[in-house]
């Protein structure tokens, strides 16, 4: 098992098979030692995790589904990296979209969901620099959208 692999058990979370493309695009590109990875939607083993913050969502339940988006996104990394994760050199970027009422403020809190999970899964590796904005609509009404640019060796 990777040193990830190992720090994520640790917090009891297993990685899921990398998600499928949802239209025509790929999961990722890997240019030079960066690994672009595309937009995951909030999803966990149930499905979809959907609502518009501000409305039918709080910041707190957002956060957690812009954690599920990390661990997708983690996913994806190791697909990216030929199924070696400990590749990761540091998580560069995440732009986060947050499903948001006009009147709904905190999508940096929604998106702390995710940022805090890298540095807790990640250590100094896991922070990145970021953008949270609002959306008035996601695919499939999901709650959030997050993507990612890693470095990798």
């Amino acid at each position: 098992m990777s040193t990830i692999e190992a720090r994520l058990a640790e917090l009891g979370v297993t990685l899921p098979d990398a998600p499928a493309p949802a239209a025509n695009y790929v999961p990722w590109v890997r240019s030079g030692n960066q690994l672009f990875v595309s937009g995951q939607i909030s999803a966990n083993a149930d499905g979809f995790i959907t609502g518009k913050l501000g409305s039918d969502m709080d910041a707190e339940e957002g956060a957690a589904a812009a954690k599920a988006c990390a661990i997708s996104l983690l996913a994806q990394l190791k697909a990216g990296c030929d199924g070696d994760i400990d590749r990761l050199v540091r998580v560069v970027k995440l732009v986060g979209f947050v499903n948001s009422t006009a009147d709904f403020h905190d999508q940096p809190k929604v998106i702390n969901g995710a940022s805090d999970f890298m540095v807790e899964a990640l250590g100094d590796k896991g922070r990145h620099a970021r953008s949270a904005v609002s959306a008035a609509s996601l695919p499939f009404g999901v709650a959030v959208e997050i993507e990612a640019v890693f470095e990798i060796a």
